[in-house]
């Protein structure tokens, strides 16, 4: 009935009003590195007596899916189970654990060694992986987000990702690109990519010789990606802000260019519309402040590792690499993974 966002953050309660969610606003007796989830959901519902279930949605499970929520609310609802919460399956044995002091051996779990059998014939185990909890108010005013008449919700393994530690993230990341919800509106091919030269496709230095002649350098590899991309029929056109005529002759790459740029979007609109696409088919590489309204209106957005902050800001996505240094090719990759799963649902 209502989403609401809990939290003690001005810029998390600017955000997520941005996005249509209500917030409370958590009081710092909640809010320490020790508070549980629990204390914060029993201290919402002391302000909120009109509340009779709670759905709790964690932050660190990225790729859960609006249908996913529906069927155990469901299950809540119409079922007339009092908590219900998400599992996945995994197939990993387990052995006891032995501390370093005691004269034991390890002993298995889940499995006998002597009839082993092979881990994708074994219909594994069900873990809790933290994605939600559902539960109705009377249960978590005796203190529990599990009890009563419960249900477990299965997800799938490949919306199953938690963020515990540093090293989760790499792994979250690629999840969400490749298993992420991306709204309710049909997914669309990337047909025009348009990429900033000075600083995406170079990293922005401008070398002099004694003749006053320019020099820039360039990554192969963003060569390479340009290349792909043309391949998988997605046009790639550049622009600029400065006049680099003669060194994108030099570099040969075949794409149409716009430099002396003093309005990218402008551009970037009459590329959009000369070409017949909508802003979700157009992709925008840039790293600058001038492109900053290009990021916010194409449909993709991604811009180098070292972008100024307000470009950081307004991209969707941020490269691992700097510009001139494989940025474009990592922004390609990104790219074919959105057409991959473009792809997957049409199947379906």
């Amino acid at each position: 009935n209502s989403i609401w966002v809990s939290t003690d953050h001005d810029e998390i309660e600017k955000v997520a009003k941005q996005f249509g969610a209500q917030v409370h606003r958590r009081s710092p007796e909640v809010s320490q590195d020790s508070s549980t989830s629990l204390e914060a959901i029993r201290e919402f519902l002391n302000h909120h007596h009109e509340v009779d279930i709670v759905g709790n949605i964690q932050a660190t499970s990225p790729c859960l899916h609006p249908s996913d929520l529906i069927k155990v609310a469901d299950l809540i609802q119409k079922e007339g189970f009092d908590s219900v919460f998400s599992v996945v399956r995994r197939h990993q044995f387990r052995w006891s654990e032995v501390k370093k002091g005691e004269n034991k051996m390890t002993e298995p779990q889940n499995l006998n060694p002597a009839k082993r059998y092979r881990r994708q014939d074994w219909p594994g185990e069900l873990y809790e992986n933290g994605s939600f909890y559902f539960a109705k108010r009377h249960l978590i005013e005796k203190g529990y987000l599990q009890g009563g008449k419960m249900a477990y919700y299965e997800m799938r393994a490949e919306h199953s990702v938690d963020i515990d530690i540093d090293i989760d993230w790499p792994i979250a990341e690629q999840r969400v690109l490749s298993f992420g919800y991306f709204g309710k509106e049909p997914l669309k091919e990337v047909k025009l990519l348009v990429c900033s030269i000075d600083g995406c496709l170079t990293n922005g230095r401008i070398y002099v010789t004694e003749d006053q002649k320019e020099m820039v350098s360039y990554d192969y590899r963003d060569i390479v990606g340009i290349d792909l991309l043309k391949k998988r029929g997605i046009q790639v056109r550049l622009i600029s802000e400065r006049d680099c005529s003669k060194t994108l002759s030099a570099m040969q790459l075949g794409c149409v260019a716009k430099v002396s740029a003093t309005n990218k979007l402008q551009v970037l609109e009459d590329w959009q519309k000369d070409m017949g696409l909508s802003w979700k088919e157009v992709a925008y590489l840039g790293n600058e402040e001038s492109d900053v309204e290009c990021l916010k209106q194409a449909g993709m957005s991604g811009v180098p590792a070292d972008a100024c902050a307000v470009a950081q800001k307004a991209a969707g996505y941020i490269c691992k690499s700097n510009g001139g240094c494989g940025a474009v090719r990592e922004f390609a990759e990104h790219i074919f993974l959105l057409l991959e799963k473009v792809n997957s649902a049409r199947k379906q």
